[in-house]
C-alpha cells in the first residue's frame, strides 16, 4: 500500500492516485493507522476517515478527519531509528553544530497571502510545555546541540512561550534552539527570556519594508514592528535572520526597491530573499492562476549553478533577471554595510545604491 499525505495531497488528492493507493487528507497520524489495520484485516477504506482512494476506477472520498485535540496524546519520533550519526556530522561539517527539528503546535489563525496550510487549519493547538522540554531533552540524549522549533510561530501565544521558557530553564537543558516567529510576537522581555531559556537564533518572516505591499500580503504588520522586533532580538543577545519577497503581484520599483533598502539596513545575522511562488490553494495562487496555473515541472529548481536558483512561475510585471538583479543589489548592500562600516558604506556603498537603483528602473 502507497500512501501519500501532507499539504498538496489534502489540496488535490486526486492528482496522486494515479501513482498511490491512498491519499491522506489532513492530519495524518490517527489515519495511517487506521489504514494499516484495513489491509491487515482484509477490508477496504471506506471506513477510515480523512482519505481518498480508487475503487473501481472511482475516486472515493471519505468524512473528514478531525483535528487531533490533544497534540500531548501524540507520542515523540522514533529518532533512535534514525541515522544519527550522519545526520550530526553533515550538520557539523556544514554549520559548526548538529541540529534537528521539532514541532510544538499546529494551526496559524493568521491568513497571509501566500501561505498553505491545508493540513493543520487555522485553529491554533499546542503542546504543554513539559512536553515540548521532555522531547527537547529527548534530542539532547541522543547528542545534538540544538533543535529547530519548526512551528508556524514558535513566539504566537505569549505566556505559553514563556511557560515553556521557565521549564527549560528549571530543568537546566543544555540544547540550544532556534525559531520561526512573527515580528508583533516579541519584546524585550520575551526576547530576554528566549535568550536565557537557550535560543541561539530567531528567524522573521518579514517579506517586505514597504507598509502597502505587507497590507497586500496580509501580513498584519508594519515595517517599523519589523525594524523594533529585530532590534529588540539583537539587544538581547539573539541572532536574528529574516525573509524577504520581491516582486509580488501589484508591486512597483519604488515597492521592490523600498524592501531591498529596508533589508539591507536592518542589523541582521542573516537575510534570504525568494520570488512569490504561488502555492496551490493560496490567494496568491488563484490571482496568478488566469493562464491556466502553474504546471508541476515548473516547481523544479533550475539547473543551472546560478547564485539565486529561483524561478518565476507566472506572467509578472517584472522579469525574472530583474528581481534577482534586486536580489543581488540586497545582499552587496547588506554585506557592505557589515564590512565597510557606517562611514565606510556611506564612501562606497551609497553611489553604488543610487547608481544601482536606476539600473533597476532601467531594466525590464
Amino acid at each position: 500500500m502507497l500512501v501519500a499525505g501532507g499539504p498538496l495531497p489534502t489540496s488535490a488528492p486526486e492528482s496522486f492516485l494515479d501513482d498511490f493507493d491512498v491519499a491522506a487528507i489532513g492530519e495524518g497520524e490517527d489515519t495511517i493507522a487506521e489504514l494499516v489495520r484495513s489491509v491487515e484485516q482484509g477490508k477496504d477504506f471506506s471506513s477510515v476517515n480523512g482519505v481518498a482512494y480508487k475503487d473501481g476506477g472511482k475516486i472515493r472520498f471519505t468524512p473528514d478527519r478531525e483535528f487531533v485535540k490533544d497534540l500531548d496524546d501524540l507520542p515523540f519520533p522514533s529518532r533512535e531509528l534514525f541515522d544519527n550519526e550522519s545526520y550530526k556530522k553533515y550538520y557539523s561539517k556544514r554549520f559548526g553544530y548538529t541540529i534537528t527539528s521539532l514541532i510544538t503546535s499546529r494551526g496559524c489563525p493568521f491568513s497571509c497571502d501566500f501561505c498553505s496550510r491545508p493540513v493543520f487549519g487555522t485553529s491554533f493547538r499546542s503542546r504543554s510545555p513539559s512536553n515540548i522540554v521532555d522531547e527537547v531533552e529527548s534530542i539532547g540524549s541522543l547528542g545534538y546541540d540544538r533543535v529547530w522549533f519548526a512551528d508556524d510561530c514558535f513566539t504566537l501565544k505569549r505566556a505559553h512561550l514563556i511557560s515553556a521558557c521557565d521549564e527549560m530553564i528549571r530543568r537546566k537543558t543544555k540544547v540550544g534552539w532556534e525559531c520561526l516567529s512573527r515580528v508583533d510576537t516579541v519584546d524585550m522581555e520575551v526576547a530576554t527570556k528566549m535568550r536565557r531559556a537557550g535560543c541561539v537564533r530567531v528567524f522573521f518572516g518579514i517579506e517586505s519594508g514597504n507598509n502597502d505591499v505587507l497590507a497586500l500580503m496580509r501580513k498584519q504588520i508594519t515595517a517599523e514592528q519589523a525594524r523594533k522586533a529585530v532590534c529588540v532580538a539583537k539587544d538581547a543577545g539573539l541572532q536574528v535572520g529574516a525573509f524577504f519577497i520581491v516582486g509580488y503581484p501589484k508591486e512597483s520599483d519604488k515597492t521592490v526597491l523600498d524592501t531591498v533598502r529596508f533589508a539591507s539596513g536592518l542589523p541582521l545575522d542573516y537575510m534570504s530573499f525568494t520570488l512569490p511562488y504561488p502555492i496551490p490553494g493560496t490567494p496568491l495562487y488563484e490571482r496568478v492562476n488566469h493562464n491556466g496555473g502553474v504546471a508541476a515541472d515548473d516547481w523544479e529548481e533550475p539547473k543551472s549553478w546560478g547564485l539565486f536558483p529561483h524561478k518565476l512561475l507566472y506572467e509578472s510585471s517584472f522579469s525574472e533577471a530583474k528581481l534577482k538583479f534586486a536580489i543581488g543589489k540586497a545582499h552587496l548592500q547588506f554585506y557592505g554595510r557589515r564590512f565597510l562600516g557606517e562611514k565606510g558604506y556611506a564612501i562606497v556603498g551609497t553611489p553604488f545604491e543610487r547608481l544601482t537603483d536606476v539600473a533597476f528602473k532601467l531594466m525590464r
